[in-house]
């Protein structure tokens, strides 16, 4: 690679350099080859994908050759896309990320659209509508918080992470969006900063860590080798976090309010379980994701209890 980007520039055109990069992805086994061609080469010239295309016949300065062979490097060492151009959109929304948090993935906008459903549109002008308050546990970069933000401005959105780190990743995606009126964010582990027996939320909402602990080194490089392992880790069964949240929530949860979870692709059952022994929730309701895996999980708190 190095010899063949010493070639002049003037043959490194944009639509020339997609092209070669694309095949060299290709042998080294990277996952949408040109997209991520794409991507880079947009991050490196401060554009975007459909740009590229309308100057493809631009040649790249040696700086921007240097620049994006840089990036390529990193890519073929597995270093995914989003943490090297610092952003992945989610919900239509450019989320800022970090190796701090997990990269938002396009399966938990089904946790996303959950909520939205239990989250009536009101108007502004009726007064008989209460804004409903939503906690987020284990926010990382935001993105869900700042959806549900988004299209239910009306609510009151309060969300936590026990790393500042990420708190504060989440606080400045919120600012970007013109959303950091509207969320609060504190740090803190799961339910340990709140009050108990106080009955605050109407939803309680969270993406947990759900992955088998001696799965984790097997997933693929990008995941394992980047992705904060605390924000993946789900225990000896993958089901450490999920439980203590569902153990805890009701705790926090008016009754009736709503919890909602993504989970394992096989974990319905055991979550089910988990659910039922716990005594106190009902309408217990799974979703499946594009791909026909159960991923999320709604669960209310009992009326009665």
């Amino acid at each position: 690679m190095q010899d063949q980007l010493k070639t002049s520039a003037k043959e490194w055109t944009i639509l020339n350099t997609i092209k070669w990069t694309t095949s060299y992805f290709q042998t080294h086994d990277i996952d949408s080859p040109r997209a991520a061609a794409e991507i880079l080469l947009a991050h490196v010239l401060k554009s975007n994908r459909i740009e590229l295309y309308l100057r493809y016949d631009q040649p790249l300065s040696e700086k921007e050759l240097a620049l994006f062979k840089a990036l390529i490097k990193r890519r073929i060492a597995k270093e995914p896309i989003a943490y090297i151009v610092g952003v992945k959109e989610f919900w239509s929304m450019d989320i800022a990320v970090t190796k701090d948090v997990l990269i938002p993935r396009p399966e938990t906008e089904h946790l996303v659209e959950a909520a939205l459903s239990l989250l009536p549109i009101n108007s502004a002008h009726d007064s008989c509508n209460i804004p409903k308050r939503i906690l987020e546990l284990g926010t990382g970069s935001g993105a869900i918080i700042c959806a549900l933000a988004l299209h239910r401005p009306e609510n009151v959105f309060i969300a936590s992470d026990c790393s500042i780190k990420a708190v504060e990743l989440a606080e400045k995606n919120a600012k970007h969006h013109n959303l950091n009126k509207k969320i609060m964010f504190f740090s803190g582990d799961w339910f340990m900063p709140l009050k108990e027996d106080t009955h605050l939320f109407d939803m309680i909402i969270s993406n947990p860590p759900y992955i088998n602990t001696r799965l984790i080194n097997k997933l693929q490089p990008e995941i394992s080798m980047y992705e904060p392992a605390m924000a993946l880790d789900g225990g000896r069964d993958g089901l450490c976090q999920l439980r203590h949240i569902i153990s805890g929530a009701h705790t926090y949860l008016k009754p009736g309010g709503s919890l909602l979870l993504e989970i394992g692709h096989d974990q319905k059952e055991d979550v089910s379980k988990i659910v039922n022994s716990c005594g106190q929730y009902e309408q217990v309701v799974f979703t499946k994701d594009y791909s026909g895996y159960y991923r999320v999980v709604q669960i209310k708190r009992l009326i009665g209890c």
